[in-house]
């Protein structure tokens, strides 16, 4: 499924949203160039777990899909690694939850991209 594209106007906004968060960080910094990292940190972090969902909250949806899966990859049909399988998304937009993902191997995440493309 192709990710949803902005509108032009959307874009606009979205500029604009950006340039106001830059000048509110800039301000509650007062100049600490420091203060300044750890907003922005804090607030890449927080965005990230809006999309993504916490490590945490990954990892127990990577438990539950192993024991679903019977430890096997959907994509290559091998054992999947102790460590360093990843969630596939079925939807990017719907986010990381049990009935829109599956796990895979890595391995077999790049050979099916490299298919697709």
């Amino acid at each position: 499924m192709a990710n949803r594209r902005l509108l032009v106007t959307e874009i606009e906004a979205a500029v604009k949203l950006h340039d106001s968060i830059r000048k509110r960080l800039d301000h509650m910094s007062s100049g600490n160039p420091e203060l300044l990292f750890a907003l922005r940190r804090r607030i890449i972090v927080k965005l990230t777990h809006d999309e993504r969902g916490t490590p945490a909250h990954r990892n127990k949806i990577k438990r539950l899909k192993r024991a679903a899966q019977n430890g096997m990859c959907p994509i290559c049909s091998k054992q999947l690694p102790e460590k360093y399988a990843e969630l596939d998304r079925f939807g990017a937009s719907a986010g990381y939850t049990v009935e829109n993902t599956r796990l895979v191997h890595h391995r077999a995440m790049s050979e099916k991209c490299q298919i697709q493309t």
